[in-house]
């Protein structure tokens, strides 16, 4: 049995054997700042991918998405802008990505198909390839094994701050490391799927995978952890988490058993990590509350119910101003479009019910939820009293900063 030991934060003080990575000031959008990252490894990896589910999509998911339905099974590195997200760009934002990947497998000596690019930022707007010619070679001169830190803060938007996580298996042959980061701020509600931001999340490991088995855990890692988010409601056209897995650290290839069940449970516990992550630094977020709905006819139906309340925007202004404004959440759980019984819903906040048989409990009872409210970190737990059906979703408030850094995000 291998022993886990798990961190998280703004900068990760462990490196993933064989990955290396870098940043430079690309002046893409940003000036005098990272704007472009590069992770790579030495030796070909297996990737996985998931991607947005939005019909619209930007030019580098469109890009992601063929190679590997073309069967890029392996690849070599990661290229990752922030500033402009190149959707909606046409033939030229997808002839840009091409242009851009081809520079850099030029510089790193690799294939073209073994360049996976991402994209994050404004959408409608041409990149500036000239910028990526010009950066390209500061960048791949400057990868370093302790470059990963320095991609997190690359990838960043409106972040305030970087978003890293890191599980170390020890006892296990040699000891593997998975590490992941993310960026994501505002228009985070991502829905992704195989092969189909701005969510971006990018997971390294050393370990030694098979690809099936790979893409599979990626995609139930991103079920439990990615999908269960929402900072605004808004699915991006970038969306995208890819995966790479070496296998420097492993003589055996990893696909089943006690091996395969601790790196599961690695990488979810660094997928779910990033995900609250995300939340927690939502566009002027001062909550981060879990929406957990209990007693629907089904898990779907549960699952719809969370959601409405998580997007509400009366429900999350309430959540900003710390009131349990219970009448806010049983009418956006009875336009979820399930089956419900009113008189049958119990709401509370934290453990405090607020709200029993579809009725309020009093002033008393939501004055101990207000004080539990001012945390920032709070459950509402919504129990439908009719089946059992269960799901959670976590979400953020709603304030006044979120207006204004959405109006001015152009300026």
């Amino acid at each position: 049995m291998a022993q886990m030991i798990f961190g998280e934060g703004a900068t990760a003080p462990v490196t993933v054997e064989g990955f290396k990575g870098a940043s430079t000031a690309a002046n893409i959008r940003y000036h005098g700042r990272p704007d472009l990252g590069l992770i790579v490894s030495d030796v070909p990896a297996a990737i996985a991918g998931v991607f947005t589910r939005n019909r619209v999509k930007a030019a580098p998911v469109i890009h992601s998405m063929k190679q590997l339905a073309a069967g890029s099974r392996s690849a070599r590195a990661i290229l990752v802008n922030s500033g402009n997200a190149n959707a909606c760009t046409g033939a030229e934002g997808l002839e840009s990505v091409h242009s851009i990947c081809s520079m850099a497998s030029k510089q790193l000596g690799i294939k073209p198909d073994e360049v996976f690019m991402c994209s994050t930022g404004v959408i409608g707007e041409q990149l500036p390839v000239g910028q990526f010619e010009k950066a390209m070679p500061d960048l791949v001169s400057g990868l370093k094994t302790d470059g990963m830190n320095e991609v997190a803060r690359a990838i960043m938007t409106t972040d305030t701050i970087p978003k890293m996580a890191w599980a170390c298996l020890e006892g296990r042959q040699d000891g593997v490391t998975v590490l992941g980061m993310a960026k994501g701020s505002g228009m985070i509600a991502p829905d992704m799927a195989p092969l189909h931001a701005t969510m971006l999340s990018f997971i390294i490991t050393d370990a030694k995978v098979d690809i099936d088995w790979w893409q599979e855990v990626l995609s139930l890692v991103t079920q439990k952890s990615f999908n269960r988010i929402t900072v605004d409601g808004d699915t991006s056209t970038n969306d995208t988490v890819l995966a790479m897995a070496n296998g420097v650290k492993c003589r055996d290839t990893i696909k089943g058993g006690a091996q395969a069940e601790e790196l599961f449970e690695a990488v979810n516990l660094v997928a779910a990590s990033l995900a609250r992550q995300i939340v927690a630094d939502g566009e002027g977020a001062t909550k981060c509350v879990e929406v957990e709905v209990t007693g629907a006819k089904d898990s779907h139906d549960a699952d719809l119910v969370a959601r409405t309340i998580a997007n509400s925007p009366l429900v999350k202004t309430a959540f900003y101003g710390q009131d349990p404004n219970w009448g806010r959440i049983i009418a956006a759980a009875g336009r979820a479009g399930v089956t419900i019984d009113p008189e049958s819903i119990s709401i509370a906040v934290d453990g405090i019910k607020i709200v029993e048989a579809g009725k309020g409990l009093g002033e008393d009872q939501e004055a101990k939820a207000r004080r539990l409210m001012e945390r920032d970190a709070f459950c509402i737990k919504v129990d439908l009293g009719i089946g059992k059906g269960r799901a959670s979703i976590l979400t953020c408030d709603l304030s006044v900063e979120y207006v204004n850094i959405n109006a001015d995000y152009r300026s």
